[in-house]
């Protein structure tokens, strides 16, 4: 047998795996951004970031949840940016136009920010993205969330914050500024992504 058959089929092995590799890397760029709430029985399921990586987790919040009355003591922030119509920001958490697709609170927090800072959300808010901190990778986590607006001061400052690094970035350079609402403040836990695939749009 030729010394050159072995190099000719070691050559298309590693062409086959090379072609192979990025067949499943266009494939997995292709899969959409998880967005909007889901409905599994009585909780609503939404997409976040865990702030500490950037890396995609669930929210799972019982429908009639009742917040204990010493919240203020049992914590944990939620960071919500805002994005206003025209951020090249991709997909978000929770998205506003072209159709609200998380009912219980977008059209809340949009009305909230455009009323806060009309110069940046004065023609409206695309959506905004959940940032929470959890326990596996060190963020600050508890059963209780205050959810905590993140407004960027100007449209100059607009950017796509999926990190506390991130965002403290932002706000060292005097570029956002946060709104808590204690009010607001709610109950919930980290579930799978199959959990997620499971609900039904939340209407």
């Amino acid at each position: 047998m030729s010394r050159r058959v072995p190099q000719v089929l070691t050559r298309m092995s590693l062409a086959l795996m090379l072609s192979l590799s990025l067949g499943v890397a266009s494939v997995a760029a292709a899969t959409p951004l998880p967005s909007g709430e889901v409905t599994v029985g009585q909780t609503v399921i939404e997409p976040a970031y865990d702030l500490a990586t950037g890396t995609l987790v669930y929210l799972s919040t019982p429908r009639h949840a009742v917040v204990h009355p010493n919240f203020a003591k049992n914590v944990a922030p939620i960071y919500l940016p805002m994005y206003p119509v025209g951020a090249a920001v991709g997909t978000l958490n929770c998205e506003d136009v072209p159709v609200e697709n998380c009912p219980d609170h977008g059209a809340l927090v949009a009305s909230i920010a455009a009323g806060a800072n009309p110069t940046v959300y004065g023609n409206g808010v695309v959506g905004h993205d959940h940032l929470v901190g959890i326990a596996s990778t060190g963020g600050d986590f508890n059963v209780l969330w205050i959810p905590v607006l993140v407004l960027f001061n100007t449209p100059g400052a607009v950017t796509h914050v999926t990190t506390l690094r991130q965002l403290h970035a932002l706000e060292l350079a005097g570029a956002v500024t946060e709104i808590p609402l204690p009010p607001a403040t709610f109950h919930c836990s980290v579930v799978s992504a199959a959990a997620y695939a499971q609900g039904t749009p939340f209407r």
